[in-house]
């Protein structure tokens, strides 16, 4: 499944409504962090496809989404379960620390 692109028109459908875990990445693309992070966070929904839906904000198009859960540095990956916000990690991660995530 390609990463999905998550606006505030589809946010509740994508997110809310899933019913797998939804990993978000927040991010800009004035962000080098973002830059570096972004390969990551795609080789990740790859490998995972099935387990986890993954989608990335961008914070500049929807900064209601941004503030709304308070996200203050990016990139920040954050992990959606039934509903809610379960944990956010600022900052580039590695794979294994995303995967760690669904454990």
């Amino acid at each position: 499944m390609a990463v999905l692109t998550i606006t505030k028109n589809n946010f509740q459908q994508e997110v809310l409504n899933s019913d797998i875990p939804v990993l978000v990445d927040f991010w800009a693309s004035w962000c080098g962090p973002c830059k570096m992070f972004s390969p990551i966070v795609d080789e990740f929904a790859e490998e995972n496809e099935g387990k986890v839906k993954v989608g990335k904000i961008n914070i500049d198009e929807e900064p209601d989404l941004a503030a709304q859960f308070r996200v203050m540095s990016i990139p920040t990956a954050m992990l959606f379960e039934n509903g809610k916000a379960k944990e956010a990690l600022v900052g580039v991660q590695s794979k294994a620390r995303l995967e760690a995530l669904l454990k």
